[in-house]
């Protein structure tokens, strides 16, 4: 690692998504630039003993660990109910159901959790949800009307995931992205208007014995630019792949960092380089992206199982990493992979970021605040849920001085705003 390509990481901007959203809302999968980041300000620097002053629960959203998204006054989300999967809509100021449209009657059933994984995406109008069995829906964000559906295994020739499809789909201008991991299609782009195939892609591994195509894993994917190339960076059930967001085009791969169990956490990337990680015992890998001759080389920067994310992403800040290496959070230096601190904090969980601070959901009920800091950890504020029997999977959202928490049925809203 030279000093001129840590320096060139420091310097390069974080890639941020083309479609226009509130400065408070956070529209998708990872807030508004899929990285985990809120653009809120002017929130507490502190919590009371207790935590935050709530300003409404809100139950009946059913089985399931979706996310949610948070747009123009409204929360959405998924969820799982007798023999129906659902997508929901609730008043962001009082909680109350708007709306509740069914997908699918398919239902998921595993022994560690029931129900929907994938968040919703927002695109003005417009919603995109994808359900366990593969079950795309487009919606209207108003009323639930469903516009269009589409399902990776009847139309792709896709096989749902042991943990059932978890992929929050991406809004890439006119396209719908999404990842059907199947013979016909590992990546896709829908016309997001009518759900009609714009493109579709097979990649193979060539080192594969049996000659099939990449299955889908359990995270979802992100727009990039290289150079002059614009691509989407998947993380599959093999590997890190880049294909060509014009038409689906293979541009490259990178295997070492899969597992043969769930390739979770959305990779991250700056310009030029993607870090992506996965638990299971196996680690995160820097790769140097250099647009070459029309297409793109992916080139390793290094390899270690420091940062091993399991079911939650990382947050880059400036400089540093902050995530889960497996059940201790760590901060990480992105250019040279060395750890800066790690703690137990509030046990294995997830992490978002607001207001310079670090937002901690442990998936025992438990909510820290800490600084952004590579120079330790440095907790400010903790509190605890009455949490149930399942984990606390769905990672904290701040959106418009709100803070949501997903407890399996429940939606807790919290007031963090400073006055």
């Amino acid at each position: 690692m030279t000093t001129k390509t840590a320096s060139v990481i420091s310097l390069a901007l974080l890639s941020a998504l083309a479609a226009p959203v509130h400065a408070g809302d956070w529209p998708q999968w990872r807030g508004p630039s899929r990285d985990g980041i809120s653009r809120e300000t002017g929130l507490l620097s502190e919590w009371p003993k207790d935590g935050p002053p709530i300003s409404w629960k809100s139950t009946g959203l059913g089985e399931g660990y979706s996310g949610f998204s948070v747009s123009q006054g409204r929360i959405f989300t998924q969820g799982q109910r007798q023999d129906q999967e659902y997508v929901i809509a609730l008043d962001a100021s009082t909680g109350k159901k708007i709306w509740e449209t069914v997908t699918t009657s398919h239902t998921y059933e595993e022994g560690h959790g029931n129900g929907p994984r994938g968040t919703p995406t927002i695109d003005g109008d417009r919603l995109f949800a994808e359900a366990a069995d593969g079950t795309v829906a487009c919606l209207e964000t108003a009323t639930g009307k469903k516009v269009w559906s589409v399902n990776f295994v009847q139309d792709f020739g896709g096989q749902i995931p042991h943990w059932g499809y978890s992929e929050s789909p991406l809004v890439d201008g006119a396209n719908l992205i999404v990842t059907p991991g199947g013979r016909q299609a590992t990546v896709a782009a829908l016309d997001k208007s009518n759900g009609k195939v714009v493109w579709k892609t097979s990649v193979q591994d060539p080192n594969s014995r049996t000659g099939q195509a990449d299955g889908a894993a359990y995270s979802s994917p992100l727009e990039a630019t290289t150079g002059d190339v614009r691509q989407f960076i998947v993380f599959t059930a093999k590997g890190v792949i880049g294909v060509r967001a014009a038409n689906g085009e293979f541009l490259w791969r990178y295997n070492k960092v899969a597992n043969g169990t769930a390739n979770i956490a959305t990779p991250i990337y700056q310009a030029p380089f993607v870090f992506a990680s996965s638990g299971y015992g196996t680690g995160c890998v820097l790769l140097k992206l250099t647009a070459e001759g029309g297409g793109v080389n992916a080139t390793e920067v290094y390899f270690n199982k420091d940062m091993r994310n399991h079911y939650s992403s990382s947050v880059l800040l400036r400089d540093t990493l902050y995530g889960y290496n497996d059940t201790i959070l760590t901060a990480m230096n992105l250019a040279t992979g060395k750890v800066e601190w790690k703690d137990r904090s509030v046990g294995k969980g997830s992490v978002s970021e607001a207001d310079g601070k670090l937002y901690l959901l442990g998936e025992d009920g438990v909510i820290a605040l800490a600084e952004a800091t590579p120079d330790g950890y440095k907790e400010i504020s903790r509190f605890s849920i009455n949490k149930g029997s399942w984990p606390t999977w769905a990672p904290l959202v701040i959106a418009n001085g709100k803070m949501y928490l997903r407890e399996w049925d429940n939606l807790y809203c919290f007031e963090i705003k400073a006055n």
